[in-house]
């Protein structure tokens, strides 16, 4: 039995070059690009949209297409398939597209926002309460933490508020939240406990010695005022004498005051509110509705939001001085004439008597 060796290098080798560059370099293509692009219809496809199926070669293409047929380019997950067309791949879109509803409707159920009621009857109470001292309260939606973390309450006995107070002192990175705050107490009473140098709690003393160790004309507190733009923020000083009661009067909070106790040197990072109007001829009912529809009544200056109704007001009440000012003026002109008229007559009276 003999043995016949194959020329196996020679035979692949042959197989090799039998295969044209085009062959090979036509072997790669993709199979999209067996077909022509439907916008141009010259060159082979590159590309396919998923909302209509429409093959196009080019970025040009893709957007001479749109603009034609106006599609938006985005799959309908909802089109109607044929059952001979149907495959392992519109089987998988199909699954995908109701894994997705069931995650939005859970999403839905998940969201407090949503869930929660859109009436809030304890802060319209306290924000009637406070109404009534002349100070304008905003309530947050429950699901914000500075909704949840407020505990301030009206007592109806003493008839005071005792408030959620949040002091922040920045010149020693500390907050302090301090609940059930008597409206009655001075700024001086509420910081005494937290800056005096002896009365002071001694671990509060050692974390805000800066101030400890300041002199108390060195020490200044500040008020955000609300109701402004983003890029116009202002603050109120507060009087460290007066009461927290008299200090939020004729100012507009979110939930609770949040003061800020600021040393000299930092001063000129706090810039005030314009000055308020003080007219001293002004009822308490206007003072009230004023204090109603805004948190400080004064002048507006650049950055102060307002709402649509108080420009209402001020353009009626405009009207209303424009009208009586030239009903005052024609009754003016019309004394003036009759008075000149009186004079011209005088003369030839007095003639025709004699």
């Amino acid at each position: 039995m003999c043995s016949v060796a194959l020329p196996t290098t020679d035979v692949m080798s042959s197989v090799v070059e039998e295969r044209s560059p085009e062959d090979e370099l036509r072997g790669k293509k993709r199979k999209i690009a067996l077909s022509h692009c439907g916008v141009c219809g010259s060159d082979e496809a590159k590309y396919r949209c998923p909302g209509c199926l429409t093959y196009s070669c080019s970025f040009d293409c893709v957007k001479k297409h749109k603009e034609a047929s106006k599609c938006s380019g985005v799959r309908d997950k909802t089109a109607f398939v044929k059952l001979t067309q149907f495959d392992e791949m519109t089987l998988l879109s199909d699954y995908r597209f109701l894994e997705d509803t069931g995650r939005f409707a859970d999403a839905a159920n998940r969201d407090q926002l949503i869930r929660a009621r859109p009436d809030n009857p304890r802060g319209k109470h306290l924000a009637a309460k406070a109404r009534s001292m002349n100070i304008t309260l905003r309530s947050l939606p429950k699901t914000f933490t500075r909704s949840r973390e407020n505990s301030t309450f009206f007592h109806k006995k003493e008839k005071q508020f005792y408030w959620h107070l949040k002091l922040i002192f920045p010149q020693s990175s500390t907050e302090i939240s301090q609940r059930r705050v008597s409206d009655t107490q001075s700024l001086e009473q509420i910081l005494t406990r937290y800056i005096h140098p002896t009365e002071s709690d001694p671990v509060m003393r050692q974390k805000l010695k800066l101030y400890v160790h300041s002199p108390s004309e060195d020490i200044r507190v500040f008020m955000k005022g609300e109701g402004r733009k983003a890029n116009s923020v202002r603050f109120h000083q507060l009087d460290m004498q007066k009461s927290l009661r008299d200090n939020l009067s004729y100012k507009m909070l979110i939930e609770y005051p949040v003061l800020h106790v600021v040393l000299r040197e930092h001063w000129r990072d706090y810039p005030l509110k314009g000055p308020a109007e003080t007219d001293t001829t002004r009822s308490k009912e206007t003072e009230r509705k004023r204090a109603k529809k805004e948190g400080e009544k004064g002048d507006l200056e650049e950055g102060e939001v307002t709402h649509s109704s108080d420009d209402e007001d001020q353009q009626q009440r405009g009207g209303e001085l424009g009208e009586d000012s030239v009903s005052h003026a024609s009754a003016h002109v019309s004394r003036s004439v009759g008075g000149a008229a009186d004079k011209s007559e005088s003369p030839a009276d007095t003639s025709g008597s004699e």
